[in-house]
């Protein structure tokens, strides 16, 4: 049966979906979350207090920062509150407390798009339903949409009734993708006093009524920015005065993709973009390269990423180059806390409309809540990234990416059955 609060989160979905923005640009979701929960929730932390950006590489350029204060501006948003926001610091916590003493539950919700156009096919339906992007080039392909509205929903119905021990904190995190946001808001303290931490995830191949207690296989990863300072010099008259930037970047690309792969872990390597030069009898001084490294075990990412760098080094070497790497992103390897995941799995089978409750399911991909897995874990607490099935008609990061919106009250019921449930306190 549909409840109106089951009304309300689909409708607050729909919303998010038809409003996507990048990473560190989401100003109108996060401008959301604070008119959604300002007058439910205990405490409401938002802008440089609780998203670090300062200094932090991967950060959109200025010009893409300014795009996204003037279409704020222009959506209604009001302006002091664009300005808090609108320098990459969109972060957003939310805190709500119980009446009695208990543990600090913390739910990670990503807020971020994706620069993908939507699909205009009759069949998808956030077209034929009229909630499609309102943002041409930008998309919500990843169900990071239904994730904010969980995290509101769940906030609200705990600050409803407060018959729960302890504190639920909602931390609304930009620019997932990439893995490149939790970095700011663990720095900023987001995750400081948590017991218990907790991702969320809609899709990932599993069917709505599908739930998993926990992830197997989510991968440690790093982005890379690679750049390679030459000489320039004639192709014809002077070529052994240059130093050639361009055959330094492909010799890095080739040798990233031959490292050998280990046979006690899976692991990816991928050198996405690549620039040089500028024309064609000039030896190119400058090169850039864009590449991640992936590896679903702690050790061996290690070891992968310091083989990677003697790629690089050694390449520049060679051509007598100027090197430098920038870690845009990164994420470590998901572990999941066999308590945690027990209470989960058991609060799983008590849900209406989870008909397939599982302790684990694999994602070979990996994921910035990691971070705040981690450090929570480091200071003695415990945590879980779970997953819920959204029967997904096409697979993540896809025009015609979307989820069946049952999904969403699935989630959201399961999730407040755990943070009412205190065996695991």
């Amino acid at each position: 049966m549909t409840t109106s609060r089951d009304t309300e989160l689909v409708s607050l979905r729909r919303a998010l979906h038809a409003r996507p923005e990048l990473g560190f640009c989401e100003i109108e979701t996060a401008a959301r979350v604070i008119d959604e929960l300002s007058t439910a929730v205990d405490t409401l932390e938002f802008g440089s207090t609780i998203c670090a950006v300062a200094g932090l590489a991967g950060l959109p350029p200025a010009e893409e920062l300014d795009h996204a204060r003037r279409r704020a501006l222009e959506a209604g948003i009001d302006a002091e509150l664009v300005e808090r926001l609108g320098h990459g610091n969109t972060g957003v916590v939310a805190s709500v407390r119980g009446r009695r003493p208990g543990p600090v539950i913390a739910l990670r919700c990503d807020m971020d798009g994706l620069p993908i156009t939507e699909s205009e096919d009759a069949a998808h339906l956030p077209f034929r339903g009229g909630f499609a992007s309102g943002y041409s080039g930008v998309m919500h392909a990843c169900g990071h949409d239904g994730h904010v509205a969980i995290g509101v929903t769940l906030a609200k119905c705990l600050a409803a009734d407060r018959n729960f021990a302890g504190e639920l904190r909602v931390i609304f995190q930009p620019a997932e993708e990439g893995v490149r946001g939790a970095r700011a808001m663990v720095a900023a303290g987001a995750a400081r006093g948590v017991d218990v931490m907790l991702g969320l995830h809609l899709g990932i191949g599993l069917d709505v009524g599908t739930v998993a207690s926990s992830t197997t296989g989510v991968m440690a990863t790093e982005k890379w920015k690679i750049e390679l300072r030459g000489v320039p010099a004639h192709a014809a008259l002077a070529p052994s005065e240059g130093r050639n930037a361009l055959l330094g970047a492909a010799t890095i690309a080739l040798g990233l993709h031959a490292l050998p792969p280990f046979a006690q872990a899976t692991t990816r390597v991928n050198v996405g973009a690549m620039t040089a030069g500028t024309s064609a009898n000039i030896i190119a001084d400058r090169a850039e390269i864009h590449c991640e490294l992936r590896a679903d075990d702690t050790a061996v990412f290690a070891e992968l990423t310091s083989r990677a760098r003697d790629v690089v080094l050694g390449a520049a070497g060679m051509y007598g180059l100027g090197a430098r790497i920038d870690v845009l992103g990164g994420a470590e390897v998901a572990v999941c806390d066999a308590e945690i995941v027990g209470v989960l799995d058991r609060c799983a089978h008590t849900v209406d409309g989870i008909t397939n409750a599982l302790p684990t399911a694999p994602m070979s991909a990996s994921d910035d809540v990691t971070l705040f897995m981690s450090d929570v874990q480091r200071h003695g607490g415990k945590a879980s990234f779970v997953l819920v099935g959204a029967s997904s008609p096409a697979p993540h990061h896809h025009p015609r990416f979307d989820i069946d919106e049952r999904s969403l009250p699935i989630a959201a019921d399961w999730l407040e059955q755990f943070i009412r449930t205190h065996d695991y306190d």
